[in-house]
């Protein structure tokens, strides 16, 4: 780029080539001397002459002074062009040997080396300009003339006859000199408007491939999300499908109890059907009553509870609970929180111990607390520090060892003392209930038996503020689901636990080991 542009710098603008012996008018422009002596020469016998480059005009010839400093620089600059013989402009006067053209005449169409040059006509309508091997081009195909004008209305070399004559009179007109300086100004611009275009083109093209990047590494996560998401569903199906086989298999055993009492109740009955049909009072009245049997089996067939029905909420719930986490895992939603339970000594019944983390319960001697309206009285009941008025929560509890126990949460409102404060029997509590072999859950006064007990000694509490829920799980494996209460919360809930007899103790787990678990959720 800085050799063309020193090039334009050392070119003739008459000639347009490098200059050869340059001399300088009073205004201060050079020309090669063979081509300003041409110019002077076409101006005798005008008015005066002119600079062919800035119009200014002399009264008399000027004068010519040798620019002996752009001599020497036009002489270094000339041999690190390319070679003229490599272009194939030869002189057309050196027959015997090839000699490289150093100018072409438009007039003679010929081109010539120095040494013709010297001796060439020096008359103006010979016309130097740089080798060429077509000088047609640069003469007007109309008059022949030598090309001396540019027409900026119809953006054509002219001549001076399609100046003065020809189809462009009137046209405005600029020199071919100041017209090349106008094109290659342009011609600078619009390169400096695509070297522009050039670099925010690289900068889209390298925005793109790092667009591709992150598509291809977006392609690779979705891929192993959809992998990962199959594996949770399969897991999630499993589970789900777990529970149904369990529970037909307890309608089972149901079925044939209730098949063993439905036959021995007939045989009661045609018993019963023959002693009514018998005449004779003293074999009546010595049969043996069956009363009491008959309400020996009423009392055993309440312990089955009629099996109830499907546990299709429990599934339901065990179905939901599972898409939610995982689509929480997915849109990276709210999920399930441990709760980290720490007991209210204030609430802890007189004769409960509770530990200095606040994190086990157990059943002892009278503490001899201050008796408090917070405090449990008649019952054996702790609630937590914590209290949940929304969110998706859970907590664990160990209750190894332990046969008489209960926990689940209730209302800050609930009573105290009386039977009204004992968990489960009032409508402000909800909880899971065990008495040596016996398990159930209960709800203001409300009770039914969890006939398959519980096969674990970890149990975990889940609440859902806002779908309104409290389930029970037992953490084996894999957990299975025991029961889960609706309702519509009108207050915060608190955890809340029940020991009796010594040696039966809660320890609440949750924290850490509870985060651990809940990817089987």
């Amino acid at each position: 780029m800085a050799s063309a542009d020193l090039s334009e710098e050392l070119e003739c603008p008459v000639c347009l080539a490098i200059y050869t012996d340059p001399v300088t008018l009073r205004c201060g422009h050079n020309f090669c001397r063979v081509c300003i002596d041409r110019v002077l020469d076409s101006q005798e016998g005008s008015a005066g002459y002119s600079c062919p480059e800035c119009r200014k005009r002399f009264k008399e010839r000027p004068g010519l002074q040798t620019n002996i400093a752009l001599r020497n620089i036009a002489e270094r600059f000339l041999p690190t062009q390319p070679d003229q013989e490599a272009s194939g402009v030869l002189c057309t006067y050196c027959v015997d040997s090839p000699v490289p053209a150093v100018m072409s005449c438009l007039h003679c169409d010929a081109s010539l080396c120095d040494k013709h040059l010297r001796v060439h006509s020096k008359a103006p309508e010979h016309v130097l300009c740089a080798p060429t091997t077509s000088p047609e081009t640069r003469r007007c195909s109309v008059h022949k003339k030598i090309l001396e004008y540019y027409c900026t209305e119809d953006a054509s070399c002219v001549c001076v006859s399609c100046y003065v004559i020809g189809g462009h009179v009137g046209h405005k007109m600029m020199s071919l000199d100041e017209a090349f300086k106008e094109k290659k100004k342009k011609l600078r611009n619009d390169l400096q408007k695509l070297m522009v275009d050039e670099k925010e083109t690289e900068k889209r093209v390298q925005s793109l491939k790092a667009s591709r990047s992150t598509a291809d590494a977006e392609t690779e996560r979705v891929t192993a999300l959809f992998r990962d998401l199959g594996r949770q569903l399969k897991d999630l199906e499993e589970r789900v499908l777990s529970d149904i086989p369990r529970q037909v298999q307890g309608y089972d055993d149901g079925i044939r109890q209730l098949e063993k009492k439905k036959e021995k109740l007939s045989r009661k009955m045609r018993h019963i059907e023959e002693l009514c049909n018998m005449t004779d009072p003293l074999t009546v009245l010595q049969e043996s009553d069956t009363g009491d049997s008959c309400d020996t089996e009423d009392r055993h067939d309440k312990q089955f509870h009629d099996g109830g029905d499907l546990d299709v909420a429990g599934i339901s719930h065990t179905l939901h609970t599972g898409l939610a986490d995982i689509m929480c895992g997915v849109t990276g939603g709210v999920p399930i929180q441990p709760a980290d339970i720490l007991l209210d000594v204030n609430t802890a019944y007189n004769s409960l111990h509770i530990s200095d983390d606040r994190k086990t319960v157990s059943y002892s001697q009278s503490q001899k607390r201050p008796r408090t309206p917070e405090r449990f009285k008649d019952y054996p009941h702790v609630m937590s520090i914590q209290s949940f008025s929304s969110g998706r929560h859970y907590w664990e509890v160990d209750v190894g060892g332990s046969d008489v126990w209960s926990v689940g949460m209730c209302y800050p409102s609930i009573a105290r003392r009386g039977d009204e404060s004992e968990i489960g029997e009032n409508n402000k509590s909800w909880c899971l209930w065990r008495d040596e072999d016996f398990y159930s859950v209960r709800h203001d006064s409300d009770e039914i038996e969890l006939r398959d007990g519980i096969p674990s000694d970890r149990v975990r509490i889940y609440l859902d503020y806002e779908a309104g829920q409290i389930s029970f799980y037992a953490l084996c494996d894999p957990i299975r689901h025991l029961h889960t209460f609706t309702a519509t919360f009108v207050e915060p809930l608190h955890a809340v636990l029940y020991v009796l007899y010594v040696y039966n103790r809660i320890t609440i787990s949750g924290g850490a080991r509870g985060r651990k678990r809940s990817a089987h959720w």
